[in-house]
């Protein structure tokens, strides 16, 4: 049985709960609270040397890191990446300038870092890099159709979900970004994409 260890509010846990629907792959989960620093349990630990979410365990071998997870199920199960060499690296670029560039900076520890050293509000943080970044990626989806590349969804879509959710969270202007406002209102209309959501898989 696939499993999946998880936190409802983790971006890169969100992006592999949304891909796992779109593949069609039934799983099981664990929740791991961040908040209350479950991810560096023992048990966690043992799964995740980086202490980190997601985990899964699928086809009897376990995997960690977000993008690998997806890469994994596009080679294994087809999707979520272009047929071509030209659009594979297209949508990598768009996945990666989320996922390295603009999350890594933008997570539960950095922000939490930030905060105790009196700089600026972890809020203030999140605004300043979300919004650059998207600043970036908007200007960079020069292939994009109804989704991020052309009108399959991909990788780049299920990074950058998460990330609106979160610049959504921290109240950032979504006006200047009117590409990524269209590809997200098509993708959550999507029945795999929003059961996926935070607020539909938060524990009770």
């Amino acid at each position: 049985m696939t499993h999946l260890y998880d936190y409802w509010r983790s971006s890169a846990a969100y992006r592999v709960r949304m891909a796992l629907n779109l593949c069609g792959i039934g799983y099981d989960s664990t929740s791991v609270d961040l908040v209350k620093g479950e991810q560096r349990s023992v048990e966690n630990t043992a799964r995740n040397p980086q202490g980190l979410v997601p985990t899964l365990d699928i086809d009897g071998i376990r995997l960690t890191q977000s993008l690998a997870i997806l890469e994994y199920l596009a080679e294994t199960r087809g999707g979520l990446l272009p047929v071509d060499a030209a659009g594979r690296a297209q949508v990598r670029a768009l996945a990666y300038a989320i996922a390295m560039e603009i999350a890594p900076v933008c997570n539960l520890s950095v922000r939490n870092h930030v905060a105790s050293m009196g700089a600026m509000t972890a809020d203030d943080w999140q605004r300043h890099y979300i919004a650059k970044g998207l600043a970036g990626f908007e200007a960079m989806l020069t292939t994009a159709g109804r989704f991020c590349h052309g009108d399959s969804i991909s990788i780049a879509d299920l990074c950058l979900v998460p990330q609106v959710y979160n610049a959504h969270r921290v109240g950032i202007d979504m006006a200047p970004f009117p590409r990524i406002v269209k590809i997200v209102a098509n993708l959550v209309e999507i029945p795999a994409i929003a059961a996926a959501h935070p607020d539909r898989v938060k524990p009770s």
